[in-house]
C-alpha cells in the first residue's frame, strides 16, 4: 500500500510566527498562523486538515458499504466539524461531528442508519482517531 505525506514549515514564535503546509501531491497547499488556528483569522490549520480527511475518508467508507449491500449511492456529501478546545493540559481535540447527506434510492431507513454506523467505525481516519468521541448524523434524502 501506497505511503502517503505532507510537510509543515512553521517560522517564529507562536503568536506572530506563520507556516506553510503542502501535500505530497501539491493538491493541498496553504499558509497558517496562529490566527487561522485559534482565532478567525485567514489561512487553514491542522485541524481543518483533520476534518477535510475524515469528510473524505467517511463518504468513501459509507459509498463503499452501501455498494457492497447492492445499493449504490448516487452521492454521498459529509461535514466533519473537528472541535479543538483549551482545557487544563492546552488545546486537545475533544470531538468531531460528522454530518452526512447520502442519496441512496431503495433502502429504508434502518438499514441505511446502520451502514452509516458502520462506515463510521470502519473508516481508517475514525480508526486512527479513536481517541476521540465522534458523533454521526446520518440522513438518505434518495428514499
Amino acid at each position: 500500500m501506497p505511503v502517503r505525506s505532507a510537510t509543515a514549515e512553521w517560522q517564529g514564535n507562536l503568536a506572530n510566527g506563520s507556516g506553510k503546509v503542502s501535500s505530497e501531491s501539491g493538491h493541498l497547499t496553504g499558509a497558517y498562523s496562529f490566527p487561522s488556528r485559534f482565532e478567525t483569522g485567514n489561512g487553514t490549520n491542522p485541524e481543518e486538515l483533520i476534518a477535510a480527511a475524515h469528510a473524505a475518508c467517511y463518504s468513501m467508507a459509507l459509498s463503499h458499504a452501501l455498494s457492497q449491500a447492492g445499493h449504490v449511492p448516487e452521492s454521498v456529501q459529509t461535514e466533519a466539524k473537528v472541535h479543538l478546545e483549551k482545557g487544563e493540559a492546552g488545546f486537545s481535540i475533544v470531538r468531531i461531528e460528522l454530518l452526512c447527506e447520502a442519496r441512496v434510492s431503495g433502502l429504508d431507513d434502518a438499514s441505511f442508519q446502520t451502514h452509516a454506523e458502520g462506515a463510521k467505525e470502519g473508516c481508517p481516519i475514525s480508526r486512527a482517531l479513536a481517541s476521540v468521541e465522534i458523533s454521526l448524523e446520518a440522513r438518505n434524502v434518495g428514499g
